[in-house]
């Protein structure tokens, strides 16, 4: 993925702000992922973060293909921001055992942003 695709205003990349959306963000679900998220009155833009368990997939082969799929889901299905609107941090967890293809995935995502609009 070309970096201007994903730039780095639109990932988290600082682990305590990771800690901070887990311990004090909202968590939804579906069958495939978790969405932990939590909003920031100071940014316009949502910012995410993915995880792919190692104890789920033990090779980085499958990890990363699912961490791709994931965000390329996301970069295609994200929704614009309205006026005023406040930015969210997201990390999205995967919690299936199965490889799931890219349709599946693109699914789940969508209901996540759904219920995060």
């Amino acid at each position: 993925m070309s970096p201007a695709l994903f730039p780095k205003s639109m990932r988290v990349c600082s682990p305590l702000e990771v800690s901070r959306i887990f311990s004090t963000g909202t968590s939804i679900r579906t069958p495939l992922l978790r969405a932990v998220y939590l909003e920031k009155a100071d940014q316009a833009e949502d910012r995410i973060v993915v995880s792919v368990p190692k104890r789920l997939f033990k090779r980085a082969v499958k990890r990363n293909l699912l961490k791709r799929r994931i965000r390329e889901a996301y970069r295609l299905h994200r929704h614009p921001k309205q006026e005023g609107a406040c930015g969210k941090d997201i990390v999205f967890v995967y919690t299936s055992k199965e490889l799931a293809d890219y349709e599946t995935i693109k699914a789940s995502i969508c209901a996540l942003l759904d219920q995060l609009a």
